[in-house]
């Protein structure tokens, strides 16, 4: 792939994702969803949230990540649920996997 090809590509796809994200607000007065489907949407984003969070939490490449990860998101999600200021909740997270690491938890 040259650089033509590469500028024409990433305009395209900045262009898709501008329209893409404009779309919603666009279309929010003229579809209307059930309050069921509303919930279900609301439902499917944290399910997906979890998903991620799971996934970053406890896999490492194909295999376990070890005890030290999770237990430094478990960290920092208790911290979060009680509505610790995010910089804490980064620092107290990451200081507990390093911590576990040093003690020689993988």
């Amino acid at each position: 792939m040259d650089g033509v090809e590469l500028l024409v590509a990433t305009a395209i796809l900045a262009a898709g994702t501008f329209v893409f994200r404009l779309a919603g607000p666009a279309l929010r007065s003229k579809v209307k969803l059930s309050p069921k489907a509303e919930r279900l949407m609301t439902l499917a984003a944290v399910v997906l949230l979890a998903a991620l969070v799971a996934t970053s939490a406890l896999v490492a490449g194909h295999g376990f990540a070890g005890f030290a990860r999770p237990a430094g998101v478990l960290v920092g999600g208790v911290l979060a649920w009680r509505k610790a200021p995010f910089v804490a909740v980064v620092v107290a997270a990451a200081a507990t996997a390093a911590l576990l690491r040093l003690a020689g938890v993988p």
